[in-house]
């Protein structure tokens, strides 16, 4: 009896776990792109993939926009890629996390496989993480009792938090946070109010990431411009994410600015267990060298200096 019992609970669980595969085609490529998915039989509906769901999560329409305007300008002479042209065959979605519960559970992360091949068989890496846009947010105050011409006493607001993909409880890094809606300057005012606390209006932020683009764009003029977003890509081998840059620099009291340090901020509803930090300007190198996003806004805000592009 206990031999038929196992086995008629293997059979359940084999039976629960079945996976059905659903299709659609993106429309838009040529030839049509056929889409892949998958849902186990007892997934529930607010956690079940359909082709609504994934069409209407941001970062897939806009990469997939993307990816056909790229592959589109290879009918032109000059790409290098002209003579044996590159085509999206098949996608297929092979993992999702869904963010919140219930009703208003939606996608957070998708990971999928992108088929591109030539007619010679040539094939392009394609696993894709898609997380889509976030913002970073580098911080610089000064007490407002320092001469305004003075670049004595600038710290920069670090956050400290755990960071489960570097195996950290304890990860310093610029204030960042993803954009679910909305520009990108009024994401990076929002961010700055959950983890750092502080009331900053879109109009006190400075794209460096723009201002940097607009500089390159005369100094470097591709044969053919592909429509990138402007913005910093942390891990372009595998992953979508675009994090374009913000600097405000702004003068506060003193007393206010050393009451940040050891702040503890973030939506504790949504996981966040941040610290606040303060590094001085002239060490941030030093202090954020792990932070991609760090070295990253530095490098910006170093360069836009020496240019003279910075009010």
């Amino acid at each position: 009896m206990a031999t038929s019992t196992k086995s008629s609970d293997a059979e359940k669980n084999a039976k629960a776990s079945k996976l059905l595969t659903e299709t659609f085609d993106l429309t838009s490529y040529n030839p049509r792109c056929p889409v892949s998915f998958h849902n186990r039989e007892d997934t529930p509906t607010e956690k079940r993939l359909t082709q609504e769901k994934i069409q209407k999560f941001r970062p897939f329409r806009e990469w997939t926009e993307r990816l056909n305007k790229a592959i589109s300008l290879q009918a032109d002479s000059n790409h290098p890629f002209h003579k044996a042209p590159y085509k999206l065959r098949s996608i297929e979605v092979q993992a999702v996390d869904f963010f919140g519960s219930g009703s208003s559970a939606r996608i957070g992360f998708l990971k999928i496989y992108a088929n591109i091949n030539n007619d010679q068989k040539d094939w392009l890496p394609g696993a894709v993480f898609l997380r889509g846009s976030s913002v970073a947010m580098m911080i610089i105050l000064q007490p407002d009792d320092v001469p305004e011409t003075s670049d004595e006493d600038k710290f920069v607001i670090l956050t400290v938090q755990p960071r489960t993909a570097g195996a950290s409880l304890e990860f310093t890094e610029l204030p960042a946070g993803m954009v679910d809606n909305g520009s990108f300057a009024g994401a990076a005012a929002k961010e700055i109010k959950e983890e750092c606390g502080l009331t900053i209006e879109e109009s006190e932020l400075t794209n460096m990431s723009e201002l940097a683009a607009k500089a390159a764009a005369e100094v470097d003029k591709p044969n053919i411009a592909e429509d990138l977003q402007t913005g910093v890509y942390p891990s372009i081998g595998g992953c979508d994410e675009i994090i374009p840059m913000f600097l405000c620099e702004k003068r506060i009291k003193r007393d206010k600015m050393d009451s940040l340090e050891g702040s503890l901020t973030g939506l504790r509803d949504e996981g966040e267990k941040i610290t606040l930090k303060l590094c001085r300007l002239r060490d941030l190198w030093k202090v954020g060298c792990r932070d991609g996003k760090v070295l990253s806004a530095l490098a910006l805000y170093s360069g836009l200096k020496a240019e003279g592009l910075l009010k």
